[in-house]
């Protein structure tokens, strides 16, 4: 729990944060051709949807607000009602409309568990201090299965941010209505907030030994459905939404270890290769669309996008030499050292399956044949791929300065 607190790591996930803040930015001005934004008619006029992503990003400095239990919660609660607008702001769209109603609906269902396991958690304990919670609960005369439900109500409504099964239904939609620079934000904001609150407010809970028991079986579950929902997908946008629901299995295994180290190392990779295969979809969806058979002969179309989203793919997959690679290797060295031999299994086997699915992507832009036209790409988007490109690489090839900042 102290990991969390040191100044590096808080340094490190701001810098994060602030780097995602100016991809997120520069998504949304340049990437379409003559600057304009991925809004329609009706919003461009606007800046409102600048100042929602600002409050999100406000709001999302999870590591200062202490040890403070309600504190962490609200704050994760903050960040939703950012997504809310974002997500619905071309509510002229029905299908983003629709996509925002459902966030909306199932958001609110996963707060009033939120809210309803926080007063079941006080009323047993008396305490919403973190470091004081530890100590109740290992009281002997304090009410463990009381609170170990009051627990359960909260990993219900955080199993709803992270996309973790079964909590994961609104993702597909979800990803697949919303504008696509806001669905590049909601995929790496959410889930960073997401798990940095998971592993703090989870660590008093660890004393109870159904704790673990309940994680191992979600992360499995999250493992299994996410990474074989997106076997048949032909939307590329809806094949990284069950994408998304697949790491956050990963992530799930360093929960469990409580492996902090790993949990934000692989963060820090999802961020980038995250964006990095959002990046270039906006632009290809701007000219073709957004089906995997858009993507046919792209290599030919626009070598350089093509070249990129190879990156992002073979990254997501956990390639060699990528961020993708590294991430998953201690996320598997720190389940191995817990002995999770049943997570292990089932996550490389995943990790085959996922191969699979993410190849088909890079086969599509590099052996089918296509008549459609080339897709150019100004300078600025240029530059913002390749720097997403190099430090992908750069991550899975030299990852100590980040290794370093997590150990001081």
């Amino acid at each position: 729990m102290e990991f969390l607190y040191r100044r590096p790591v808080i340094d490190l996930l701001q810098t994060v944060r602030a780097a995602d803040d100016d991809l997120r930015a520069h998504y949304d001005d340049r990437l379409r051709p003559g600057g304009a934004q991925f809004l329609s008619r009706y919003a461009r006029r606007s800046g409102r949807v600048f100042r929602s992503a600002d409050l999100h990003l406000r709001r999302t400095n999870v590591p200062g607000v202490g040890n403070r239990f309600r504190l962490h919660l609200c704050l994760l609660e903050l960040v939703t009602i950012s997504f809310y607008v974002l997500v619905s702001f071309t509510r002229r769209n029905p299908v983003t409309l629709e996509a925002g109603t459902k966030y909306l609906v199932l958001s609110a269902l996963s707060t009033a568990f939120l809210v309803y396991g926080i007063a079941w958690i006080f009323g047993v304990t008396g305490q919403t201090n973190l470091y004081r919670l530890t100590e109740a609960l290992a009281n002997p005369d304090v009410d463990r299965g009381a609170a170990l439900l009051g627990m359960v109500f909260v990993l219900v409504a955080l199993g709803f941010k992270i996309a973790a099964v079964p909590f994961q239904i609104w993702v597909p939609d979800v990803y697949q209505g919303a504008p696509t620079p806001v669905t590049a934000y909601l995929s790496v904001g959410s889930k960073a907030a997401g798990f940095v609150v998971l592993l703090r407010v989870l660590q008093p809970f660890l004393a109870l030994p159904q704790t673990q028991r309940l994680i191992v079986l979600i992360a499995l579950l999250t493992l299994i459905y996410g990474n074989l929902a997106a076997l048949p997908q032909a939307n590329l946008k809806r094949l990284l939404a069950y994408s998304s629901i697949a790491h956050a299995g990963y992530l799930l295994i360093g929960v469990v270890c409580f492996d902090v180290r790993a949990v934000t190392f692989y963060l820090v990779a999802y961020l980038l290769m995250t964006l990095l295969s959002f990046a270039v979809l906006i632009i290809v969806a701007q000219q073709a669309g957004e089906e995997i058979s858009d993507y046919d002969g792209l290599a030919r179309r626009s070598p350089f996008l093509a070249f990129a989203m190879l990156i992002g793919m073979v990254s997501l997959a956990g390639v060699p030499f990528t961020a993708g690679f590294l991430g998953k290797f201690f996320i598997f060295y720190a389940a191995i050292a817990q002995h999770q031999t049943i997570l292990v299994i089932v996550g490389v086997l995943t990790v085959g399956c996922g191969f699979y699915y993410y190849l088909k992507v890079v086969r599509a832009m590099y052996w089918q044949s296509t008549n459609l036209a080339k897709i150019p790409v100004n300078g600025l988007s240029r530059l913002a791929i390749s720097a997403l490109v190099i430090a992908t690489i750069w991550l899975g090839v030299y990852p100590q300065p980040i290794l370093d900042a997590l150990k001081r």
